[in-house]
């Protein structure tokens, strides 16, 4: 993992102060809109909680997507923070009511928890689809820029965006944006999982690839980008390596990246 820095992984402002005091902002709204009791609950426990408990929550959020059970160490890993912080932030997450601990110290989001995550998980694959559809940056920028702005944006721009953009199903690497409609239905698995032979269809570059800069630069250098066709030339377990082909391109990967990659076969 990186070292954190300005434009590194989900990273809280502050380890030591989690919470502010409780205020209760109402939802942002046009004259006459009708808000829906949970979109205002949501709203409201939102812009109660701190931008520390946003990325926290964020992240369970992002690493529950994929295969691997969401632990302490993981979560440390993933967001760059020291383990005595991670767990001390666990310890008031899981006391507030936002996640739970299970019996293997994996964490699960409670309802309110999930609804915070999915609030921030929407506004950053949002921001992430602008930055790159409509003012052309690449999705390694874009992914950086979207964790300063996700904090800021209201509910009203928020919409707005989404309408702009068409109602995007995902952000550019992939992954699904919560509120809108799902993408279409396929049978996915980690590239490192594919036999040799087997023509895949990239689906998504999991959140977990998106904070490690060098692999997602990489990615986009060599085209590896949801709807690509691969064919998988070879698997090394020996080495620690796969090959896959594509439009005349040659990619090798380290299992332990390809296993952030998710594919499906292609019919």
């Amino acid at each position: 993992m990186r070292e954190a820095g300005p434009a590194g992984p989900r990273r809280p402002r502050r380890d030591r102060e989690l919470y502010s005091p409780v205020t209760m902002a109402r939802a942002q709204r046009t004259p006459g809109e009708k808000v829906s009791r949970e979109t205002k609950r949501a709203t409201a426990d939102t812009a109660a909680a701190t931008a520390s408990v946003q990325d926290y929550l964020a992240a369970v959020y992002d690493l529950g997507g994929g295969a691997t059970p969401v632990i302490g160490a993981r979560l440390a890993k993933h967001m760059a923070i020291s383990a005595p912080a991670v767990t001390e932030a666990i310890q008031r997450l899981s006391r507030d009511g936002y996640v739970k601990v299970g019996s293997r110290k994996e964490l699960q989001l409670t309802p309110k928890g999930r609804q915070i995550a999915e609030v921030m998980a929407r506004r950053h694959r949002l921001v992430e689809r602008w930055l790159t559809d409509a003012l052309g940056l690449d999705w390694t920028l874009a992914h950086e820029e979207a964790h300063r702005l996700e904090h800021s944006i209201s509910p009203r721009v928020e919409d707005r965006l989404a309408k702009m953009l068409g109602m995007p199903s995902t952000c550019p690497h992939g992954n699904p944006i919560p509120g809108m409609s799902k993408p279409r239905r396929v049978e996915p698995f980690p590239l490192a999982s594919a036999q040799e032979g087997a023509t895949v269809v990239v689906e998504r570059i999991t959140e977990e690839a998106e904070a490690d800069k060098r692999l997602l630069e990489h990615l986009w250098k060599n085209d590896v980008r949801p709807g690509r066709r691969l064919k998988v030339v070879e698997v090394a377990p020996w080495a620690g390596t796969i090959t896959a082909h594509g439009d005349g391109q040659s990619i090798t990967l380290g299992l332990s990246a390809a296993t952030k990659i998710w594919v499906y076969i292609s019919n």
